[in-house]
């Protein structure tokens, strides 16, 4: 390029410089500079109080606040009770600019029975900033007021805090003439989240008393929480699950949660209508049908009613999807069922199935049917037991049907087969049990996450590196049966002494909220174990063997999750609690010591067993006490000597299984009646002292060997 072309390129490209730069000039003067301010969309929007988390508002009960932002234009609206109250809407800059304005009222709204009334005649001065990367809005205000001894000015800082973890707000009000007692401070949560409503249930569970009501309200939950938590149940005093009033506490204290109640049937149809699109009527001489009616109303959407409550659906405008009066007269169950898998079990989840088991007869307590409803689960109740040959072929059949390591819900039925049957054949299938027939609300919590930043932690008392030796005596743990549901969780004297919970490890992500409710009010002295045998209820010896392994691995990464280092071992493949052979094979043993490498120990059993084994310092200890109910404190107690004077190498370790009707007070009680031979210490301190020295008689059976 010779020099005049070169001069003549450079002015060509000054010449497009220029002209960009006046595209570009006029874009920024035409465009409004908010739009390039940084967003507020976290900040604003309409907000309602937290009750549970905020100071009380007396008269007025009540404060809504209203964000507006424009890039450095505030509008703060604050809505102070309802019927009585009143508004007052505040605009101001954020850069610290004063502005002046006058109170709408001269009510002093924290507390109108305060004798302060503020001058609406004298304009309040106000200033706003912005802290904390602008996650936190101040406002200074200096008001005039008037007392029984005349006019004063109050200055006032209200800080407005956003935590985007828990998509809350605080509001903070700090004043100059406020010397003591606790901060004035309200929280906040986005208007309409977290909203439910719940009802009370009563304990009436009887096929021609109440049950049709408490089934028709059962199956609106599961299609009330279809898209998210709306229904939450507060089941009676005498349910199985204990804790449904103070889970329900925890989430409006804790999550958030606004509950309005819902009364009766009207209410609760009229409220949920929108996801439900028909009804399904059973009939109440033949209560297998009720089951039945269960899977249809999962997959059809439908709620289950009888005859009596069909008015009630048609002036709600629902079509009847399925009419079981008079259909399945005169037939066995097994037929029943047959018919019902053969019309619907192609539809049905084949993760999930419901045992609707438990109670028979004239009574059923189906608290689990809004679960299986929402995931359109088969429900059935067939007998697992071989002799009961119609019922256990086709229970066969549609176990073999599911999907490996799938979760069975519910529970066998008190009237055909025996807990022992029922787990058997399903471990045989590679599948694990979840129960009981009774477990409530789970279409609820199920949708409830895991608070911000929460992890599980259990309440370990072994130190890494320190050396754990038992002296000469006997040592004494003491772990809950049945899990942290039915167990003495909210009964008197949790605490007291170190106590050990088996833990429902798949809540961890079924119900993630509900153990985060266990975890968060746990005491020093209780420590967490995983249970029952797997990732779910199972007995190792009748899962097949390629299967085994999996489930075991499956099992450590809940073990670890939740934080746990203990694990228990269950298996009544082989007969009865007491009768049969609830020892562990070398095989089943094997693989639990592979497949969970860094546990501290093993418990085996229910009542007691006789499995014992150490390996690397790391013990499986069987059970040699079961502590029933119906023991008194006095017989308790002299089994307990007597079992430390039959086992007289010391040191001794002594682990007693509660039966959950048991409260602690009454445990403690046995156990203070001791000698100061025993010592009752934490389980995994118990299980660390019996890997240093381990005084069991080892005992594994061997594949062809029986108990003895």
């Amino acid at each position: 390029m010779n020099r005049v072309s070169q001069t003549i390129f450079q002015e060509m490209i000054m010449q497009k410089c220029v002209f960009f730069t006046v595209i570009l000039l006029v874009f920024f003067m035409e465009v409004p500079q908010s739009l390039f301010s940084e967003p507020f969309s976290d900040f604003e929007g309409i907000w309602e109080i937290v009750p549970e988390k905020s100071t009380d508002i007396p008269l007025f009960n009540s404060l809504i606040l209203d964000v507006k932002i424009q890039g450095e234009t505030l509008v703060l609206t604050k809505q102070w009770g309802t019927n009585r109250g009143y508004k007052d809407e505040l605009t101001v800059k954020t850069g610290g600019s004063l502005i002046e304005i006058h109170a709408p009222s001269r009510n002093f709204p924290t507390n109108v029975f305060m004798g302060i009334a503020v001058k609406t005649d004298i304009p309040r001065t106000i200033r706003a900033w912005w802290e904390e990367e602008r996650t936190v809005l101040k406002i200074e205000e200096k008001a005039a007021v008037t007392s029984s001894q005349g006019m004063q000015k109050i200055t006032s800082e209200h800080i407005y805090s956003y935590d985007a973890d828990t998509d809350t707000l605080t509001y903070t009000i700090q004043r100059t003439t406020r010397k003591s007692g606790p901060p004035v401070q309200f929280t906040f949560k986005r208007k309409g989240s977290c909203k439910a409503f719940y009802m009370e249930l009563e304990d009436e569970w009887s096929v021609h008393g109440n049950l049709p009501m408490q089934a028709f309200l059962i199956s609106l939950q599961g299609l009330a929480n279809i898209e998210d938590p709306g229904l939450y149940f507060i089941y009676p005093e005498t349910w199985d699950y204990r804790f449904t009033p103070d889970v329900f506490d925890y989430l409006r204290k804790k999550r958030n949660f606004t509950f309005n109640k819902i009364n009766g049937p009207n209410q609760a149809l009229k409220t949920f209508k929108k996801n439900v699109r028909g009804y399904v009527v059973w009939d109440r001489d033949v209560r297998t049908s009720l089951i039945v009616a269960f899977t249809v109303a999962g997959l059809e959407r439908s709620v289950v009613v009888t005859e009596d409550l069909v008015p009630l659906m048609e002036k709600a405008g629902l079509r009847k999807v399925e009419d079981f009066r008079k259909k399945f007269v005169g037939m066995p169950d097994y037929e029943i069922y047959q018919w019902a898998y053969d019309r619907y079990g192609d539809r049905c989840s084949k993760e999930y199935i419901v045992w609707m088991g438990g109670h028979s007869g004239e009574v059923m307590k189906p608290g689990v049917a809004d679960w299986g409803i929402l995931n359109k689960a088969f429900f059935t109740d067939l007998s697992t037991d071989p002799e009961d040959e119609e019922e256990y072929t086709l229970a066969n059949e549609i176990l073999s049907d599911m999907n490996p390591f799938s979760l069975v819900f519910g529970w066998h039925s008190y009237a055909k087969d025996k807990e022992r049957d029922h787990v058997t054949l399903t471990s045989s299938h590679g599948l694990r049990v979840e129960g009981l027939h009774t477990l409530p609300n789970m279409s609820f919590i199920s949708q409830v996450p895991l608070s911000p930043g929460f992890t599980f932690k259990n309440n370990h008392h072994v130190e890494s590196g320190k050396s754990y030796m038992p002296e000469k005596k006997t040592y004494i743990a003491c772990i809950q049966t049945d899990c942290l549901g039915l167990g003495a969780w909210n009964q008197p004297g949790r605490g007291q002494i170190p106590y050990a919970w088996e833990v429902t490890m798949n809540w961890s992500w079924l119900a993630p909220a509900m153990m985060e409710f266990f975890y968060s009010q746990a005491t020093p002295n209780d420590y967490f174990i995983g249970a029952l045998s797997g990732p779910g209820y199972l007995y190792p010896k009748a899962v097949p063997p390629e299967y085994l392994d999996p489930l075991i691995g499956m099992a450590w990464d809940l073990m670890n999750k939740l934080d746990l280092r203990v694990f228990e071992i269950m298996d009544y493949s082989e007969g009865a609690t007491v009768e049969g052979n609830t020892e562990l094979t070398e095989k089943v043993v094997d693989a639990y010591y592979k497949g969970m490498p860094e546990a501290i120990g093993f418990i085996n059993g229910y009542a007691p067993s006789f499995t014992f084994t150490c390996r690397d310092n790391c013990p499986l200890i069987s059970y040699d006490y079961y502590l029933s109910p119906g023991r008194s404190e006095e017989e308790a107690a002299a089994d307990l000597e007597e079992l430390a004077e039959i086992n007289s190498i010391r040191p001794y370790f002594l682990l007693i299984h509660v039966r959950e009707w048991s409260d602690i007070t009454r445990v403690k009680s046995i156990l203070d009646r001791l000698g100061q031979e025993f010592e009752v210490v934490p389980l995994d301190v118990f299980v660390k002292m019996a890997g240093n020295d381990f005084t069991f008689k080892e005992k594994v059976l061997k594949k062809s060997q029986g108990p003895g």
